[in-house]
């Protein structure tokens, strides 16, 4: 027999009459709850499914037999210098998955949240990626024949939208999802999958079900419960729309570009005449490496004009881009992570959640919107956020600010180890016994890398749960006031 779970899409609406439909309202915020034939998403599933399908048949990127997502994900390599894409990294295990310790169970796998599968480029980006282009593509004359390609270059790329290999990164995280902890699945007990509601989100998280399904033979289907909206009034834990006070500093990451850049600069006039490239086109230019690559699943020629060196040079910058947009930074980074660590412990504890900041306290109180009992959850979102909430948490610590004068090899503020597409982090709880006493601990994985908490433990990767809890007084602070700072005049 095929267990379903209940599909409820929760999405802010008017009906007919321009009056809002209110099921829950939150704010002044209405939300309509939704039957899966009325929603405009069924049309997008349908043809989802119709490329699943297709893949499938072909073959090309699953066995109908269900394989582990960290034996493909080992295959997926383009290039030599993706591992220092910064955010357009493609997904890779940062190190190998580890069994808990001897006299440990995992009896909730309590978190799965999960950035986005590869994508295109957003619009501004696409704008800005294209404007540099366009500089090379207006060169008089070409005297370096990696450049040869440029004189019948066409640009090809969408917006915004997932690219074949991010949906299929979603998919094989939900096959190694269900491997990994099929134990905690029944009949009664599927997981419970939230998502941020931009499409490229929501399709990841329907890809990620249907991974699910698969690994189990179809014996499992859960599917989307709760699609949260991404309107600037909503109050939404998957994405950073709820900080208007936010100030991300781009000197640092300017600073460094500008010295990383130089060489690359001088030698790209060199090679194309005329083409008057800037320090700020070179960021621009190495993204479009990593954007053909996902896409055409082969490795881009613009990657050929940078040399790994200079890879290793842009991951800095990105590093630089993310530290201080959401994370350590800004001032008012990891607050914006707040709401989604506080509904965090409240499932580790069982609890109701308790928050003043991005909740949305009429569902996050609803067993229905926002159950308790669940043994598996996953939540989609995106780069920005989960930045904030690994923030919020207290992971990836910083004794110093990244530099913008150089790269520390020691540094652990690695955004292709923290967010590439696809990235994740699993909170893990468990049982273990000690002196024959049983006691709750909880594990966190960031891309398979345990970490070591040594904020509350011992820095071997396990915390008691009581001491988790404890240690995030920030968040259940709810900022400590930061949050307030965000709206101030």
């Amino acid at each position: 027999m095929v267990k379903n779970s209940e599909h409820l899409l929760v999405l802010p609406l008017s009906n007919s009459s321009g009056k809002p439909a209110a099921v829950y309202d939150d704010s002044g915020l209405t939300y309509y709850r939704l039957p899966p034939s009325s929603f405009p998403i069924r049309k997008a599933i349908s043809i989802l499914l119709a490329l699943f399908i297709t893949v499938l048949l072909s073959g090309h990127y699953f066995d109908l037999v269900p394989r582990l997502a960290s034996e493909i994900n080992s295959r997926i390599f383009f290039s030599e210098s993706q591992q220092f894409w910064g955010p357009y990294t493609p997904y890779y295990p940062v190190e190998e998955y580890q069994q808990p310790p001897n006299g440990c169970s995992i009896t909730q796998a309590s978190t799965l949240l999960q950035r986005h599968g590869a994508r295109y480029p957003t619009s501004s980006a696409s704008k800005r990626i294209q404007k540099s282009l366009q500089k090379l593509l207006n060169a008089s004359k070409y005297v370096d024949p990696k450049l040869e390609f440029l004189r019948s270059y066409q640009w090809h790329l969408g917006v915004a939208d997932l690219v074949p290999l991010g949906s299929t990164q979603s998919f094989h995280s939900g096959a190694e999802t269900y491997h990994r902890y099929s134990h905690l699945v029944d009949d009664h007990m599927l997981p419970f999958v939230r998502a941020s509601g931009g499409d490229r989100v929501v399709m990841s998280a329907v890809n990620w079900t249907a991974g699910f399904a698969d690994a189990s033979r179809q014996l499992y289907h859960p599917s989307v419960s709760v699609i949260i909206s991404e309107t600037e009034t909503s109050n939404n834990t998957l994405k950073n729309s709820m900080c208007p006070n936010s100030r991300a500093s781009k000197t640092e990451a300017n600073t460094w570009r500008d010295i990383f850049s130089a060489s690359i600069v001088d030698r790209l006039n060199t090679a194309a005449v005329g083409a008057e490239i800037l320090s700020q086109d070179i960021p621009e230019l190495m993204s479009l490496c990593a954007f053909e690559t996902v896409s055409e699943e082969k490795e881009s020629q613009f990657c050929d004009l940078f040399s790994l060196q200079e890879f290793q040079a842009y991951e800095h910058y990105q590093d630089l881009q993310k530290y201080y947009m959401t994370g350590y930074g800004n001032p008012l980074g990891r607050v914006q992570g707040v709401g989604y660590v506080n509904e965090l412990l409240a499932r580790l504890q069982g609890r109701p959640v308790e928050d003043h900041t991005q909740t949305n306290s009429t569902l996050d109180s609803s067993p229905i919107t926002f159950p308790l009992d669940r043994t598996v959850y996953a939540d989609f979102s995106h780069d920005d956020e989960m930045v904030a909430i690994y923030s919020a948490l207290g992971l990836f610590p910083q004794t110093h600010p990244p530099s913008p004068t150089e790269v520390s090899p020691q540094s652990t503020w690695v955004v292709s180890r923290l967010v590439p597409f696809s990235g994740r982090m699993i909170t893990e709880k468990m049982q273990c016994f000690e002196a024959g006493i049983p006691r709750d601990f909880i594990r966190i994985l960031i891309n398979d890398e345990i970490q070591p908490l040594a904020f509350c433990g011992a820095g071997d990767g396990l915390c008691g749960l009581e001491a988790f809890v404890d240690s995030q007084i920030y968040a259940r602070c709810n900022g400590d006031g930061d949050f307030e700072k965000c709206f101030l005049e």
